[in-house]
């Protein structure tokens, strides 16, 4: 019997979406505002989701603060007042779009979670950049 446990974060961060090899104009039009040369902000939800077996003695598929300490030690604490594109190691070298950081968030924290518990597993990884658009990465 698997069962899907949800955390919630939140981190704010600047980025700009260019492409190095590209002209301006055409960085213009493909990204549009989001090319700006003095970048632009976000206020980012992170959900993380685990995949697993309640424990025998517990009933947790993973202890909640236990996930969150995690998180926001792993994850948020190099995220949060950045900006992607020159603050972030992971993220360096990289197009700091919504997709990619999606997955560098699935690269660290997948190893992690079975350390918390035995039972769980990393599912997924839910990042909304705007109310309204927002990646699922479920590490395929």
């Amino acid at each position: 019997m698997a069962i899907y446990l949800s955390r919630k974060e939140h981190f704010n961060a600047a980025h700009k979406l260019y492409n190095p090899n590209w002209s301006e104009q055409k960085n213009v039009e493909m990204f549009g505002p989001c090319a700006n040369a003095n970048w632009h902000g976000h206020n980012f939800e992170l959900i993380v989701t685990v995949k697993g077996e309640p424990d025998p003695d517990t009933g947790f598929v993973v202890d909640l603060k236990k996930l969150s300490t995690l998180i926001r030690s792993k994850v948020i604490s190099k995220l949060d007042h950045k900006n992607l594109n020159l603050d972030v190691d992971f993220m360096s070298g990289k197009m700091a779009s919504t997709e990619l950081l999606a997955m560098e968030i699935w690269k660290i924290l997948a190893p992690e979670i079975p350390l918390l518990s035995s039972y769980a597993r990393l599912y997924k990884i839910t990042l909304y950049e705007t109310p309204r658009n927002f990646v699922e990465y479920l590490g395929e």
